[in-house]
């Protein structure tokens, strides 16, 4: 498993491609969050949190990750190479959760350099502000879990075809339905009862309630669950082009 991290993450950053993308995030966030008059601008908001950080993230990672991952098996299998990591002495599994620790680690690496913004905030607030660093510290965690499920999501696109735009696509799809569909069709009154449990289905429940900053496993273990899930749904897939 660390063989295939090691060759991933060296395959971020032995090109443009890792510093690429981080680049990208952190521009893209930077100009939400500071510069472009919108809901996300911390200057418009008015309080000292970040909230509207919080609140940009899974629309920025919704198609960043998919982009991350759209090669990771896609290429593999077009070229034929998949074949040959099935000869080493390496589990399935391990090939997986490689492949998602390398992917995860870029994220991550690229959401460090945000923490700069507690500091700006700090500064920016008045004198009477009060900044609630647990709440904020919460809201990490929860964007961490939110983007292993996404990473997840991402992967399993990936052996879902041979096109690297086609498992972008397919990516992009399946997370706007996790994170958004079932929590827009919460609102329609025929699913409304908590009866049908729809709502919980959402990404976007669990994440919301840990950006609240609310503790609660129930939230971990579900972000936590899909993950495992998606990487599983993964491994049967590949098991079948295995065989």
């Amino acid at each position: 498993m660390f063989a295939i991290l090691k060759k991933e993450f060296n395959s971020f950053f032995s090109s443009t491609i890792g510093y690429l993308i981080i680049s990208i995030f952190l521009i893209a966030t930077g100009l939400f969050i500071w510069v472009f008059d919108s809901n996300f601008n911390l200057f418009n908001y008015g309080y000292a949190n970040l909230t509207p950080f919080f609140e940009l993230m899974p629309w920025i990672f919704i198609f960043l990750i998919p982009a991350i991952c759209m090669k990771s098996f896609s290429d593999e299998i077009k070229q034929g190479t998949i074949e040959l990591l099935f000869t080493k002495p390496i589990s399935t599994r391990a090939m997986i959760y490689g492949k998602f620790l390398g992917a995860f680690s870029l994220s991550t690496i690229a959401v460090i350099p945000t923490v700069i913004y507690i500091f700006s905030i700090d500064a920016l607030k008045q004198a009477t502000s009060i900044i609630d660093y647990s709440a904020i510290a919460t809201s990490y965690l929860g964007l961490l879990l939110m983007i292993g499920a996404f990473v997840s999501i991402s992967l399993f696109s990936s052996v879902l075809s041979k096109n690297q735009i086609s498992a972008f696509i397919i990516g992009v799809f399946i997370c706007l339905i996790m994170f958004f569909a079932f929590a827009g069709l919460s609102t329609y009154q025929i699913f409304a009862s908590e009866i049908y449990g729809i709502e919980y289905l959402s990404l976007s429940y669990h994440y919301k309630a840990m950006s609240r900053g609310v503790i609660d496993t129930r939230n971990i273990i579900y972000l936590v669950s899909i993950s495992i899930l998606f990487l599983e749904l993964t491994k049967v897939k590949l098991e079948k082009l295995r065989q």
